[in-house]
């Protein structure tokens, strides 16, 4: 890898760290990798628990607010995720459509 790979995680004050590295099978990576499928494993879960929560006439204000605030994380994680991978992938030119190359 010689690019910079967007990690899914922040430094203590926000901003976004990446990683450096020519193998992308290292520790690091794999860790990033983990980290990642837990995100949307549990932006998942998440999801499902909205869906309960908001087909229940009986949640409070505060419920909803609680449950908009992790969906808000979730969809950032998800983002990020999106964000790291896309940049993970081959450039595209109109030269692989027409050699077969492209999707």
């Amino acid at each position: 890898m010689s690019d910079l790979r967007l990690l899914p995680w922040s430094d203590p004050e926000g901003r976004p760290c990446y990683l450096s590295s020519d193998h992308g099978n290292s520790l690091l990576n794999r860790r990033a990798d983990q980290i990642e499928a837990l995100q949307l494993s549990m932006g998942t879960e998440l999801l499902g628990h909205a869906h309960a929560l908001l087909n229940d006439r009986k949640a409070t204000a505060g419920e909803l607010r609680f449950l908009a605030q992790r969906l808000c994380e979730a969809l950032r994680d998800a983002l990020r995720v999106a964000e790291s991978r896309g940049r993970r992938l081959p450039a595209y030119s109109d030269e692989d459509e027409d050699s077969g190359k492209g999707l």
